[in-house]
């Protein structure tokens, strides 16, 4: 492990997040000189405080220890079309068991208190249903998902939604 690399890894994903190393050293309980020798190279952050760092990163401790340049091991690939059908199958499932059907209900309502959303809008409505697809990617790729950036330039049909999720995507190591 290489520590200059790790201290230049952290100083660009604390910046690229608009935080100081003040603020990087409140939010982790550490002074600002912690993050300034992490910086300089000239220590490494405790392990405890690696899963933290990562959080306020927005990012994993793989690719933070890794300084960048290793690729990462991801839980399974995924594309935006699985997503934007696996979205799909819900509402046709509405359609097949009828809305009023318990299951279809029961499945509606845990996905809207859950998210704080209406699901069916996103049914009728393309931009609605292109950020759940949005949603639905950025879930898994927090949960070690691996997506193809080109599947998602392909993919989406409104930039908003597409420069988010490859935003998401240079957080996790996928450039």
């Amino acid at each position: 492990m290489n520590k200059e690399k790790v201290g230049n890894q952290i100083a660009a994903l604390r910046k690229e997040k608009g935080l100081t190393q003040n603020d990087l050293g409140e939010r982790l309980g550490v002074t600002f000189q912690s993050v300034s020798k992490w910086e300089r190279g000239e220590a490494l952050p405790d392990t405890a405080i690696l899963p933290d760092l990562a959080s306020v990163l927005e990012t994993t401790v793989d690719f933070i220890l890794s300084g960048g340049e290793k690729a990462l091991t991801y839980k399974g690939k995924i594309t935006f079309s699985d997503m934007s059908e696996g979205l799909k199958c819900l509402a046709k499932m509405g359609e097949l068991l009828g809305k009023q059907n318990p299951i279809y209900r029961h499945a509606v309502r845990g996905i809207n208190e859950g998210m704080d959303v209406d699901i069916e809008e996103g049914f009728t409505n393309d931009y609605i249903f292109e950020c759940f697809v949005a949603e639905a990617i950025i879930q898994n790729l927090q949960s070690g998902a691996y997506i193809d950036p080109t599947d998602i330039k392909n993919g989406f049909k409104y930039e908003h939604f597409r420069n988010i999720v490859l935003e998401y995507c240079a957080r996790f190591g996928i450039r």
